[in-house]
């Protein structure tokens, strides 16, 4: 079904998705269409490539990948349930990790990436804090991020034994260093990551 406009009111699965042909991207949360914010600002794109540098050069020749969007994950409602189908939310996070190849193929990734970096604008902070954060939660995403550009933080929520998220009641500044949970022995100077003059 070709679609010119979407019908923010219905209700959709991953094989809607593929027969879409707009001209903005956008993604699936449980079946509901959110569009994607127009093309991401000079700060958000300074930020996603630092982190993507620092990330990437230390995953070399180790068997955890990184991606960027655009790129399509597809958290499926259960292990069992993953038909295009009966798939209901596909994301595009700003960049994820995954350590499990089995889970990657060449239309994305077919379940939870083991950390998930969002980087908020105007448009997709309430989408990244409520709705993702729920969804990311549920599907098992390990760990979290959530980038605050213009306020230069950066909140940090990791699984618990229960699966559910935790994350420090501060966030972390400029001035700090985050070694995330996902990936021991990488440590990452904010310093380097939120650029002192601003945009």
């Amino acid at each position: 079904m070709k679609i010119e406009e979407p019908d923010l009111s219905g209700t959709y699965t991953y094989s809607d998705y593929l027969t879409w042909s707009w001209p903005e991207m956008v993604e699936l949360i449980h079946g509901k269409i959110f569009k994607m914010s127009p093309a991401p600002n000079s700060l958000h794109q300074t930020i996603s490539m630092r982190l993507t540098l620092k990330i990437g050069n230390f995953l070399a020749g180790k068997k955890c990948q990184l991606f960027s969007a655009p790129f399509d994950v597809r958290l499926p409602k259960s292990p069992k349930r993953h038909t295009d189908n009966e798939i209901n939310t596909v994301v595009q996070p700003d960049l994820c990790v995954i350590c499990d190849s089995s889970k990657i193929d060449v239309r994305g990734c077919l379940g939870a990436p083991d950390w998930i970096i969002e980087i908020l604008s105007q448009y997709t902070s309430s989408k990244d804090l409520r709705e993702k954060f729920q969804v990311y939660e549920d599907a098992g995403v390990k760990e979290y991020w959530v980038v605050h550009p213009q306020e230069q933080t950066i909140l940090v929520y990791v699984l618990n034994t229960k699966g559910k998220y935790e994350g420090m009641l501060t966030p972390y500044v400029r001035i700090d260093n985050v070694a995330p949970v996902t990936l021991p022995g990488l440590v990452i100077n904010l310093q380097e990551v939120f650029p002192e003059e601003g945009y």
